[in-house]
Order: structure tokens, then sequence, then C-alpha cells
């Protein structure tokens, strides 16, 4: 699978996270953890719940933001809107992200961007710029399981064994700090040397949050340690009754609008 913009691979890598049910998260059909993971728990412990969570997540739609450093630059950015995530009956996916306000050196701005990802094609909209690119990001007949590790662009250990994250990953339980999440497990995720994401990452955390067992922060860090990427979500809807709806993932009209608009197929 070819490279997706930065942005969106950053959100999308915390499309699985999310605050707690202090934070108004709605959870239809979740399933308990078991009683051997409640409370702190041990780094497998908390690595169950993250797979057992997983395993249920059908779809889910919420807040997100997203805060961007650059170490090199010494700049940061904030991105705040919206996600949508739908697990299909025929296993694709598609996630729908809209960002509607920058926030950069404290100024917070009006400005939409929107990602589409649905089956095999990426929409990337630029609103200020009116540009839309669309990318096949998967052959005809192709699927990909988007938070297997070592598989897809976005590496989480979600639904996936304890065992397949100490493949690909040291995993530790750093020591407390003031900034943690609260009501979370901080757990610190070093890629293994050698390995694909190795070659990507420099460290993955993700704080579970220990009442919805779900990651309720991501941080990434690329591995040159220059570019830092931090991903919450509010206000959580998981599997909810009903469900959500085609209109959750439409894109708007923008016909006749004076767009500039391309197409990025993969090489036959």
């Amino acid at each position: 699978m070819r490279v997706i913009a930065v942005g969106v691979m950053s959100v999308l890598a915390g499309c699985v996270g999310a605050r707690a049910a202090a934070d108004g998260v709605v959870q239809a059909q979740a399933q308990p953890a078991p009683a051997s993971a409640q409370g702190d728990g041990s780094i497998d412990q908390v690595l169950g719940q993250l797979d057992q969570v997983g395993k249920n997540l059908k779809e889910f739609s919420g807040k997100v933001k997203l805060v961007e450093e650059d170490t090199g630059m010494g700049s940061e950015v904030a991105h705040l809107g919206t996600v949508a995530f739908q697990k299909k009956p025929d296993g694709s996916v598609r996630i729908h992200v809209v960002f509607d306000q920058r926030i950069a050196n404290g100024v917070k701005a009006a400005e939409k961007t929107e990602y589409l990802l649905d089956g095999p094609w990426l929409w990337d909209r630029n609103y200020r710029a009116k540009n839309e690119m669309k990318r096949e990001v998967l052959r005809p007949g192709q699927k990909m399981d988007l938070f297997k590790l070592g598989e897809g662009p976005f590496p989480l250990p979600i639904g996936q064994s304890p065992a397949e994250v100490h493949k690909e990953f040291d995993v530790s339980k750093p020591a407390p700090a003031k900034d943690d999440v609260p009501g979370t497990v901080h757990l610190l995720l070093k890629p293994k040397a050698g390995t694909d994401l190795d070659r990507k990452f420099f460290s993955i955390e993700v704080y579970v949050d220990q009442k919805t067992h779900m990651p309720a922060r991501v941080i990434t860090v690329d591995k040159k340690q220059q570019h830092t990427s931090t991903t919450d979500l509010t206000d959580l809807v998981l599997n909810p009754a009903g469900g959500l709806k085609d209109g959750d993932f439409a894109l708007s009209n923008i016909e006749g609008q004076g767009w500039q608009r391309g197409v990025d197929e993969l090489k036959k």
C-alpha cells in the first residue's frame, strides 16, 4: 500500500482511541473485559483489553484532535474535527475525517480539510485551496486489516493478541507523570530492530482507559524523532444502535465550484 498523507495517517492511527466514559462515551455493544484485566493490570492484561475491544469494534463516531509538532521547524499545529469509522459486512472499511478548525500560535481559525477512505480509494480535500486528490490505495479485490501490526499503515495493538504485539514491539509501562491522561494505563511501544515499523517509527505511546479499555491517547514519534503526532478523541459513540448511515461517509458536492481535481491510480 502506498504512503498516505502524513496528517491523515496520524489521525487514523488514533481513530480507535477515545476518552473515558466520563467524557460522554456511549457503548452500545462493547464487551466487558475479563475480571483479571480490571484495574491497573500487567502489560499483557492491558494488551488483552485492547485485543478484546478491537475484536468487538464495528463502528464509531466522535470528535478528533490532532496535534502535530515539528522539532526541526519548532512548530506546533492543532487540527480539530470529527471522525466516523465503519467495518462493512464484507470486511472492508470506510473512515471519514473532517477537520474544520486549525490552531497555530494560539490563534484559532476556520480551515476545512477532509479525508474519506472507502474501500480502495482515499479522497483528500483541501477546501481553502479548492484541491481534491482521489488516490487508489488498494488493488481490486485486495483487503487489509488497517490496524494489524506490520500490515496496515496504522500500527496499533487493537484486536491483536499480546503475543503478536510482542513480536513487533518491546513494550513497557513508563513511570507515572503529571501530564498522563487521568484514569489510564500508559504503554510505551518501541519497534523491534529490523522490523518494518522500526523503519518508520521511533516509538508509539498508548494511554489505555481503564473504564472503556480503549486507547485514550496515541502519540507517535517518527524514526528521526523530528515529528510527533498526538491524537485524542472525545464524545465517542461505539457500535451505536441502528448503526452509522451512508450520509456519515458522504462528501459534499463541489461540482462547478472551481475545484482542481486529480486521480492517482495504482500502477497495474
